[in-house]
């Protein structure tokens, strides 16, 4: 039976990360398994309370500061010994069978790399979140969430097999298929980077699967609330990042053309009529961030003290 490391990250949500674990222990029946939790530089340390209360079946980790979606799950990584790893976030909540029926797959399919289960919203577990990603377009950088918002009736329980993009909520990767392509790049901080990883999967000869008989719940608003800079700058910055270091020379200058004749006029028409001038500020440092940095660059852009 194959090992598996169960790795998530905290950020000032312990009650959130210990709903999670208690989800783990309930329904879990996987007996190779280890368990990861880091604490990604929260406000107050909740490590000390964790050890207590499981005093020897999880490992904890704390970082002093926030170290990102891909820097957190990779110092976790860093000490794993699992032949697979599954990534997952504090947010979720297990199935029974989940593990299962990954390590099923990948037992079974040396070529698969890395896979998601179908995520569902805890909130209306009757509701798919994703059920796989279509193929990017590299000229536009967009592609397609397959089953999102849709009622499950089992519609996509036939797509087991290679898919565009895995998602970052869930995520069970193979060791060979890190030895190959490396960990995820911290570059990206928020947003895109599990992306990036799938593409460094796939050129290592890897294939990037779903299994939608599969399920996560996965406590994400369903509801798009109201945008933050945060967001705002991460998610353009990565897309265009993203296809700096995964495009041809040729596709990336499509889509610069794309990105300045639609993509700009577009946004900054939005900032304008919804009174968010904050949002344009950060749109225009997403910008300028790509224009002064190339596409290794450690600098984050975004003063890190600001991210709550």
């Amino acid at each position: 039976m194959k090992k598996v490391s169960v790795i998530t990250v905290n950020y000032n949500q312990p009650e959130v990360t210990e709903t999670m674990l208690k989800s783990i222990f309930r329904l879990n029946k996987y007996a190779n398994l280890e368990i990861i939790v880091v604490d990604n530089g929260s406000r107050d340390d909740p490590t000390p309370k964790w050890r207590q209360n499981h005093p020897s079946s999880i490992t904890f980790i704390r970082s002093q500061i926030n170290l990102g979606f891909a820097g957190g799950n990779n110092l976790a990584a860093a000490v794993a010994t699992g032949d697979y790893l599954f990534f997952v976030n504090n947010d979720t909540e297990f199935t029974e069978g989940l593990i299962e029926s990954l390590v099923y797959i990948l037992d079974r399919n040396p070529k698969v790399g890395i896979i998601s289960p179908k995520i569902k919203y805890f909130d209306d577990p009757s509701t798919i979140q994703y059920a796989g990603f279509s193929e990017m377009n590299y000229f536009t950088a967009r592609n397609k969430c397959i089953g999102a918002f849709e009622k499950d009736a089992g519609q996509y329980d036939h797509l087991t097999g290679k898919t565009g993009f895995i998602h970052g909520a869930a995520m069970m990767i193979t060791r060979s298929a890190i030895d190959a392509a490396g960990l995820m790049s911290e570059i990206f901080f928020l947003y895109y980077e599990e992306m990036d990883w799938c593409e460094r999967i796939k050129a290592a000869q890897y294939e990037v699967w779903i299994e939608p008989k599969a399920v996560i719940y996965h406590k994400e608003s369903m509801s798009v609330g109201k945008k933050s800079a945060l967001k705002e700058y991460f998610m353009n910055r990565n897309r265009i990042l993203f296809i700096r270091r995964n495009t041809t020379n040729f596709t990336k200058w499509i889509f610069y053309v794309y990105f300045s004749l639609l993509v700009f006029p577009r946004n900054m028409l939005k900032y304008y009529k919804e009174k968010r001038p904050d949002l344009a500020s950060q749109f225009m440092e997403a910008i300028k961030w790509n224009i002064r940095n190339n596409k290794n660059s450690t600098v984050l852009g975004y003063p890190i003290n600001d991210i709550k």
